[in-house]
């Protein structure tokens, strides 16, 4: 249970997360439209997953 709050305080967790709640309230209030939503959460969910999937891919000595 700690490794994974641990692991949610990282840099890029925090960064991730606070792009999307304020991409989320951005699209919400009609500041952005939710067409232009979509592909911005979108990159920021796969770099961001894509990350941690390298690092798994890393740790148990797989290479890609």
């Amino acid at each position: 249970m700690m490794d994974k709050l641990k692991n949610l305080l990282t840099v890029k967790s925090i960064i991730s997360l606070l792009l999307t709640i304020v991409f989320c309230y951005l699209s919400i209030v009609g500041v952005i439209a939710p067409d232009y939503f979509i592909p911005i959460f979108t990159t920021v969910i796969a770099f961001y997953y894509g990350t941690q999937v390298e690092k798994k891919n890393k740790s148990n000595g797989e290479s890609t």
